[in-house]
């Protein structure tokens, strides 16, 4: 009896035993655990002490594009901020020299940069200009369709020049727009080209209307589906789009030539000629460029890419957070009516982010002049190449 007592103490003894290691071992382990999770958490609030982490998480609820876009800002000089804001006129013979005086954000290509040239020419050209950047370019092209058309005007880029956007809808309708839109964007991109100023939102039913050709040919309600196919298969094909030329030419004459004013009524202007462009924001629209028209329901003394009002009417009625343009200011509509020097400086007070000029050897420096006498403040600089950078990052250029 006492020989099995003994036996059954030494069983119960060997159990408690194991009970009391297994709970030991498991409680090491889970302590090890625990001290595991305690290092990566430090990990982690050390590593936010760096620069890195620190912008990363100053702006915790905006996307990625703009946080990237708000750190490269940060270390951009005043000149290479100005200089970003300038959209030029490619000269092809002086185009290295002016990236390394002016710091420009970027070449629009027109006739001289693409004739005598072929794709592989070319393509080497601008990957040459990008390579001499710091910060790469946009680069720009009007390849519309139609009656203006700069690259596949030459059989060396295309057999034939893109239709244009009446004469697709009437072969092919929509469809046949959004595949003449992905060719496009595709051969322009693999030739380096990353911005097509198009499409044209001005609405025009009427053949004696100067941009009649240049516009779809139909009511705004129409334009409208228009704009929103185009902008949707541009973004789908990750190239830049201008929505042109706010606020709508209307009937009236070319601003290339002279001053034009428009007598139109504001409701007209908002029953027809906005929808395209209210589409084409809806749609994701990468930039609206801005006609030379004197509208006198917006502002009856400045043109609407120098008015602060039609602005205004940008961002705060059509709800557009994108990149604004000029038109070229060198056009005539601009020269006769404010000269040469100080139309840049009035195109930022007015809100472009972007100014298309063909004479930045005088804007650029009377734009630094404006920072420096306090016409202009470095923090309206820093909201217009913000808007630009973003669009470089979302568009795939930085």
């Amino acid at each position: 009896m006492k020989k099995s007592i003994l036996v059954i103490s030494i069983i119960l003894l060997f159990i408690a035993s194991f009970i009391v290691s297994y709970k030991y071992f498991n409680s090491k382990k889970t302590n090890e655990n625990t001290n595991g999770e305690e290092i990566s958490d430090s990990i982690i609030d050390n590593g936010s002490d760096n620069n890195s982490n620190n912008n990363q998480n100053q702006f915790p609820n905006e996307d990625i594009n703009l946080k990237k876009a708000k750190e490269l800002l940060s270390t951009m000089t005043l000149e290479e901020k100005i200089g970003q804001m300038f959209f030029i006129r490619c000269m092809k013979d002086s185009a290295l020299e002016d990236l390394q005086n002016y710091k420009v954000g970027g070449f629009i290509l027109f006739d001289n940069n693409i004739k005598d040239e072929t794709k592989e020419s070319l393509t080497q050209t601008l990957s040459n200009y990008q390579s001499n950047s710091k910060i790469k370019l946009l680069i720009g092209i009007d390849e519309e369709g139609g009656i203006v058309n700069r690259l596949s005007w030459y059989p060396e880029f295309r057999a034939v020049p893109f239709y244009s956007p009446q004469e697709l809808y009437n072969e092919g309708g929509y469809p046949l727009i959004a595949s003449d839109t992905k060719e496009k964007a595709e051969l322009l991109k693999s030739i380096g080209i990353n911005m097509n100023l198009a499409p044209v939102c001005d609405v025009s039913v009427n053949p004696n209307d100067f941009i009649y050709p240049r516009t779809f040919g139909m009511d705004a309600l129409e334009t409208s589906k228009y704009i929103k196919t185009v902008v949707n298969t541009m973004n789908e094909n990750k190239i830049g789009s201008a929505l042109k030329h706010f606020p709508g030419y209307g009937n009236n004459v070319d601003t290339h030539t002279g001053i034009s004013i428009d007598e139109r009524s504001y409701e007209s202007f908002q029953n027809s000629d906005f929808l395209p462009f209210k589409a084409g924001i809806d749609a994701g629209a990468s930039s609206i460029l801005v006609s030379h028209n004197i509208v006198k329901s917006m502002d009856a003394n400045l043109p609407a890419s120098l008015s602060p009002s039609v602005h205004k009417i940008i961002r705060d009625e059509l709800k557009f957070n994108g990149v604004i343009m000029t038109d070229d200011l060198q056009m005539s509509a601009i020269k006769e009516y404010i000269g040469d020097s100080t139309s840049a400086v009035l195109a930022i007070i007015a809100g472009n982010d972007l100014i298309i000029a063909s004479d930045f050897d005088v804007q650029i420096p009377s734009v630094l002049e404006a920072i420096k006498t306090g016409e202009i403040q470095e923090n309206r600089i820093n909201e217009s190449v913000l808007r630009i950078l973003k669009l470089k990052f979302d568009l795939g250029i930085i």
